[in-house]
C-alpha cells in the first residue's frame, strides 16, 4: 500500500513504498540523492551502492520521471537534520525502484515561482505550470477558503443549491455566451451571467436561505485581468434587511482572514460604511484603497459602500440604465421619486471594496410587481423585452418575501488574499485576456456536420 509523503515520518523504521515525481536528483558518487514529491509534500531519498539494482535505476532517473519506490524510512543523524524543510528529519533509504513513466524535459523550470516565465508559455502548459509550488499552493489555499464559506454557512442553515447552465438570453448587462439548440433549430440557450434570476426564483420556493459557489460567464471585451467564466460565492435570503446582509458578510469574511490567513492584520474592524456620493467625491472611485501601508500586502481593508444612486445618468432618449442590476430596490424613502426624479433614487447597493479592488457586490432585491414593472419602464423595455421577464412577474404574484443578498467574485479575493498579481495565477485553467485558452487551443472550429445538426451556417468576412 502506497504511504503519502506528508505521513512518513510517522513511519521511522519501517518499510514503505512511495510513488511520485522526481524532484531533483543529485550525484555524490557512491550516494545518489533523489528529492521525491507527490501532492501531498517532499522528501530526501538515498541510493547505497549495497542495493546493486536501485542504485543503478537511481543513477538514470531525471526530474519529472514519475517513480514508484520502495523504502527504509531513516532518522537522520541529528547533525544532518533540516528543521526549515517539512520532513528535513527524515531520510528514505531507497531499497527497490520501478520507472513508472519516463519525462521529456519540461519547457520551463517548475521549481521556481514562474513569474519569470513567459505567461502564454506557462498557459500552454498549464499541466506543468501547475507542478511549481507557489501554484499548488493557491489551489490548495483555493480549496480551504471554498471549503469554509461552504462549512460556515451549512453551520448557519443555508442549503447549497445548483441552478442551470443552460438558461434563457435576456437583457442584463453584458453579452451573453449563446449555445444554439440542436433539437429546436434557431433557438438558443444561454449560459449564465450569474445567478441572479434563479436566486429569487428560490425566494419565492420558499429556500429562504440558499447559498451557491456558482460559474458564471459573461462575453465581455478583451480585459487583461478578467476572464469569461468566473467563480463566485452567491448568496441570498429571505425575510432580511440590508443590515442583515452586511453582518453576516463581514462576520463570515473576517473570521476567515482571522482562520486561514492569521499573519494578515485587517485595517478597521468593524468595516467603515462609505456613503457613494463622498467616497467618490474624496476617492474619485467607488472602490478605494484605505490600506495604512499600501506597501505591507498583509494589509487588508475592507470597505463597504452604501447608497449607490438607482440609474446611470439619463441617457439622451430619456431612459436610463440600472447602476446595478435591474431588480435592484429603491430605498424606500426615495420610492416616491420614481415618478418625479429618476435620477435622485438611491437604491439598496451594498459592494465590498478590498485594497482598491472589488471584491462583492449584491443589494435587497424589488419584490413589489408594481415597482418592477416601473423599472422596466424607466430603463426603456418595450413589450417585447418585458416578456423576457414573465416568469419573475407571475412569481411575484404568487407571494414573495423581502429578500436580497450578495455575491463575491472568488478569483480576485483569492489572488489579493494571496498576493498574486493577477486572478490567473490562483485559477487552475485560466484563458488570456483575450479570452483564448492556450492548453485546449480554443476557440476552435467545429465540423460542418455538426453545424448541420444545429442548422447553422458560417459565414466568413469581417467583423
Amino acid at each position: 500500500m502506497r504511504t503519502k509523503i506528508k505521513d512518513l515520518k510517522e513511519k521511522i523504521g519501517q518499510e514503505v513504498t512511495v510513488a511520485g515525481w522526481i524532484d531533483i536528483r543529485r550525484d555524490h558518487g557512491k550516494l545518489i540523492f533523489v528529492d521525491l514529491r507527490d501532492a501531498s509534500g517532499k522528501v530526501q531519498m538515498v541510493a547505497l551502492p549495497s542495493h546493486a539494482d536501485a542504485h543503478s535505476l537511481a543513477n538514470t532517473v531525471r526530474p519529472e520521471w514519475v517513480v514508484e519506490i520502495k523504502a527504509k524510512v531513516n532518522e537522520r543523524p541529528e547533525k544532518m537534520k533540516n528543521p526549515d524543510e517539512e520532513n528535513g528529519s527524515i531520510e528514505l533509504e531507497i531499497l527497490e525502484m520501478k520507472i513508472l513513466h519516463k519525462a521529456e524535459t519540461p519547457p520551463f523550470d517548475v521549481h521556481t515561482d514562474g513569474y519569470e516565465v513567459n505567461e502564454e508559455v506557462r498557459m500552454k502548459y498549464r499541466y506543468l505550470d501547475l507542478r511549481r509550488p507557489r501554484l499548488a499552493k493557491n489551489l490548495l489555499k483555493r480549496y480551504k477558503i471554498i471549503k469554509f464559506f461552504r462549512d460556515e454557512l451549512d453551520r448557519q442553515g443555508f442549503l447549497e443549491v445548483e441552478t442551470p447552465i443552460l438558461f434563457k438570453s435576456t437583457p442584463e448587462g453584458a453579452r451573453d455566451y449563446i449555445v444554439p439548440s440542436r433539437l429546436e433549430h434557431g433557438k438558443f440557450y444561454a449560459l449564465p451571467q450569474s445567478p441572479q434570476q434563479y436566486k429569487q426564483l428560490l425566494m419565492a420556493s420558499g429556500v429562504e436561505k440558499y447559498f451557491q459557489i456558482a460559474r458564471c460567464m459573461r462575453d465581455e471585451d478583451t480585459r487583461g485581468d478578467r476572464q469569461p467564466e468566473f467563480t463566485q460565492l452567491d448568496i441570498e435570503m429571505s425575510f432580511i434587511s440590508q443590515e442583515d446582509v452586511l453582518a453576516l458578510i463581514e462576520e463570515l469574511f473576517t473570521t476567515l482572514v482571522k482562520k486561514l490567513y492569521p499573519e494578515k492584520t485587517i485595517t478597521e474592524s468593524p468595516w467603515p460604511r462609505l456613503d457613494y456620493k463622498e467616497v467618490m467625491a474624496k476617492y474619485k472611485s467607488d472602490k478605494p484603497d484605505l490600506r495604512k501601508d499600501k506597501n505591507n500586502p498583509d494589509e487588508l481593508a475592507f470597505v463597504w459602500i452604501l447608497n449607490f444612486p438607482l440609474f446611470e445618468p439619463e441617457k439622451e432618449d430619456g431612459h436610463f440604465a440600472p447602476s446595478h442590476h435591474m431588480f435592484t430596490a429603491p430605498r424606500e424613502e426615495d420610492v416616491s421619486k420614481l415618478a418625479t426624479d429618476p435620477a435622485a433614487v438611491r437604491s439598496y447597493q451594498h459592494d465590498i471594496a478590498l485594497n482598491g479592488f472589488e471584491i462583492a457586490g449584491g443589494s435587497i432585491r424589488i419584490h413589489d410587481a408594481e415597482i418592477q414593472t416601473k423599472i422596466f419602464d424607466l430603463i426603456g423595455f418595450g413589450e417585447e423585452q418585458k416578456r423576457d421577464f414573465n416568469h419573475m412577474l407571475t412569481a411575484f404574484s404568487y407571494g414573495i418575501p423581502p429578500h436580497g443578498g450578495i455575491a463575491s467574485g472568488m478569483d480576485r479575493f483569492i489572488s489579493i488574499l494571496e498576493n498574486e498579481p493577477n486572478i490567473r495565477e490562483v485559477i487552475a485553467f485560466p484563458k488570456t485576456g483575450e479570452g483564448k485558452d492556450l492548453l485546449m487551443d480554443s476557440p476552435a472550429e467545429v465540423s460542418e456536420k455538426q453545424l448541420k445538426e444545429l442548422g447553422l451556417e458560417i459565414k466568413h468576412g469581417k467583423k
